[in-house]
């Protein structure tokens, strides 16, 4: 690990202030990298702002949700701690709100990843809050910060002990991220914490990059949206908006209709359809199953070798009526149970 001193000479580090014997520093410089979402506008945002203008008004007012965000880098300090400033406060009854608002952090060590704690949110948050977590030592550690999942940063500092030295994280093993398209659910409502949103997860099991782009309630499909995402570098594309589909004949009329853009786009790009997960389905999602089957057996028809299905009840074989907190959107179960289908097709189809 570099000395202080000699970082700075590698980079140009200006801590923002000092506070309670910790040094504060912004994300937005080196060695701080960001990851599935970018400063644009005064805001970390998903998507551009311009993009989400063409989309809807719902995915507008959403885009700038940090889902998926994640602050990486290397440190030898005994504490961590964050002073956030977020605009926009995701409140709700069914939704803890250490996953809503909260940041959590993961720690590599010794080729070993694990959760060392969460950054809690007061109840009365309003714009923003602060949080200091303890660690075991001070020995040096790869450290992930998972932002929020349906709240907005405008800001945040890191501080660290003084004399603790800063420096870039270990690159992903899998630097192309996977990309994930859909609804609530894909948003990460309603994991406990960010960490246990089901692409957190699978990011740590692979050591990959991941953009995660569910808009609760607001994943239709659009043509704006497609032809965005068609244009991503990605290894892998994700695709479920089953729950967002206002209609069965909407999600007829769409399906198949984004796949192809998506495809025609990246002829050899692996995409796994999903439908939503559920272990028990009524008449109506049997139908809207049978419209994802219909475009997954048609892509095999055509010959194509590189589309993957995963159907509701695959997804929640773990968890099956205990995966969720209201019928629909997972707790921590379910989020996990969805993992585990996943990883047995990213397995097969992440670049090695």
């Amino acid at each position: 690990m570099e000395s202080a001193d000699s970082a700075r000479s590698s980079f140009e580090l200006q801590a923002a202030f000092e506070k309670d014997g910790m040094r504060f520093y912004s994300v937005d410089q080196q060695p701080f990298s960001i990851h599935g979402v970018f400063k644009e506008n005064g805001r970390y945002r998903r998507i551009p702002e311009a993009v989400a203008k063409t989309v809807s008004e719902g995915v507008y007012g959403l885009h700038a949700n940090t889902a998926g965000g994640r602050v990486r880098f290397k440190i030898n300090s005994g504490r961590v701690a964050i002073i956030a400033k977020m605009p926009q406060i995701g409140k709700m009854p069914h939704f803890a709100f250490t996953g809503s608002c909260g940041f959590d952090l993961y720690s590599k060590e010794n080729g070993s990843v694990f959760y060392r704690g969460t950054f809690i949110p007061p109840v009365d948050i309003a714009d923003g809050f602060e949080s200091v977590l303890q660690l075991p030592d001070d020995s040096v550690r790869d450290i992930t910060i998972n932002f929020p999942l349906y709240s907005g940063v405008s800001d945040l500092l890191i501080g660290v002990e003084m004399g603790a030295a800063l420096e870039k994280s270990d690159s992903y093993k899998i630097t192309r991220p996977v990309v994930y398209y859909g609804s609530s659910i894909t948003q990460g409502g309603c994991a406990s914490r960010p960490g246990n949103s089901y692409q957190s997860i699978l990011s740590r099991v692979f050591d990959c990059d991941y953009i995660n782009l569910g808009f609760s309630g607001n994943a239709r499909a659009e043509d704006e949206i497609a032809d965005y995402i068609k244009g991503l570098e990605m290894s892998v594309f994700v695709y479920d908006y089953d729950h967002n589909a206002p209609t069965t004949e909407h999600l007829e009329k769409t399906h198949e209709k984004m796949f192809l853009k998506v495809r025609e786009h990246n002829p050899k790009l692996p995409i796994i359809l999903m439908s939503r997960p559920k272990y028990y389905l009524n008449r109506e999602e049997e139908k809207r199953l049978e419209i994802i089957k219909n475009t997954y057996h048609n892509a095999l028809a055509r010959g194509d070798g590189n589309v993957y299905l995963i159907d509701g009840r695959t997804l929640m074989e773990i968890a099956k009526d205990d995966g969720t907190v209201d019928g629909c959107h997972p707790n921590d179960l379910g989020f996990f149970s969805m993992a585990g289908a996943l990883k047995k097709v990213l397995e097969k189809v992440l670049p090695r």
